[in-house]
């Protein structure tokens, strides 16, 4: 395994810009703007993504971020993937069993989420807007994370968002059944496996909307983090500029082609990861903050978005994005301050005979 190649400022800033992504495209994509590629793929979209760009619309930067925030969600993987790696996998760390392995992750998982799902049933109850319709069975279903295997995900997962923490409890399993100090080949055939099951769907089906809830959508930048923390070398900053604007230009074309962007999400990990390496420090400084409460916002957003929207759909667009954000950090920090009264799990490890 090679050395640290991420320092934990660059972790936080890989974080801080992943979650300014997905909380502007949670936002932006409820608006009247460019839909994005998320879960299915209509080629539509990006052509009136490109349409917008050219012609400098009006919703412009709300396309913008509506069709490509949602790939904060891939570098959120990558930079798990390359975590459980660091964490699990030294020299001098010892064995962890699946149940404890796999029970610890639900549990803090599950300590994330609570405070944050009871906060917006409330709001959802208390809104104008009405009751979003919540059922005994989709709640219980959210609590123990199985609800990304449920039919319709797109009208059952509340808030939306969440359908995260479904997808990192999956991947969690994967890592310690099949990936845990295995041979590079195995995640590998993963990667592969997963990308040829959605090869074959149609691609704007129910199919491969419901593989994208779960682990298969997943794999390939959670597997690269896997590799790159195993394998990776650092590069000179020139390097990673030229990965960064190479990665960046393939990502926009590879939106207009269904078999490309099944591996849309590698080049969204290198373009980021390449960013952070040449990023000017006050920048740098930035987004490290951002990412330093990125968990509690990410927790938060749904409810501050709830309410703060109809501000939107009244035409006051852009004060209500920006209102949102003040709101959501402000909610955040609460939230990482009740946190600390919450009992963290603990994980037990045994030492492995290696004789």
């Amino acid at each position: 395994m090679s050395k640290q190649l991420i320092s934990i400022a660059e972790s936080k800033a890989l974080r801080g810009i992943a979650i300014l992504g997905i909380i502007l495209h949670n936002y932006c994509h409820f608006l009247p703007v460019v839909q994005e590629n998320e879960y299915t793929f209509e080629s539509k979209w990006p052509n009136m993504l490109l349409k917008s760009v050219v012609s400098i619309g009006p919703n412009c930067m709300l396309d913008l971020f509506s069709f490509f925030g949602c790939y904060g969600v891939p570098i959120f993987l990558f930079v798990s993937g390359y975590g459980l790696v660091m964490k699990y996998e030294g020299k001098n760390t010892n064995v962890v069993k699946p149940f404890a392995f796999v029970s610890y992750h639900y549990l803090k998982l599950f300590r994330l989420m609570f405070l944050g799902y009871i906060a917006f049933v409330l709001v959802c109850f208390l809104h104008p807007s009405g009751y979003h319709d919540y059922t005994v069975g989709n709640i219980m279903a959210q609590m123990l994370m199985y609800i990304n295997i449920l039919p319709d995900p797109d009208h059952i997962i509340k808030p939306g968002p969440y359908w995260f923490f479904g997808l990192m409890i999956e991947l969690y399993v994967v890592y310690r059944a099949f990936l845990y100090r295995r041979h590079w080949g195995v995640t590998v055939g993963m990667i592969i496996f997963c990308w040829l099951i959605q090869e074959f769907c149609d691609p704007a089906g129910d199919t491969i909307n419901r593989l994208r809830y779960n682990f298969f959508s997943g794999m390939l930048p959670f597997g690269v983090g896997i590799l790159f923390a195993r394998y990776g070398r650092e590069l000179k900053k020139t390097t990673y500029a030229v990965v960064t604007f190479v990665s960046v230009v393939i990502v926009c074309l590879s939106s207009f082609n269904f078999h490309a962007w099944l591996w849309t999400p590698l080049f969204v990990v290198t373009a980021t990861l390449g960013f952070v390496k040449i990023l000017p420090i006050l920048i740098m400084k930035a987004f490290v903050w951002l990412g330093a409460i990125s968990a509690a916002l990410f927790v938060a957003h749904p409810i501050t978005r709830e309410i703060i929207i109809p501000m939107s759909y009244h035409g006051m667009v852009w004060t209500g994005i920006v209102i949102y954000l003040l709101t959501s950090i402000v909610l955040a920090w609460i939230f990482k301050y009740i946190f600390r009264y919450i009992p963290k799990p603990k994980l037990k490890t045994e030492i492995e005979n290696r004789n």
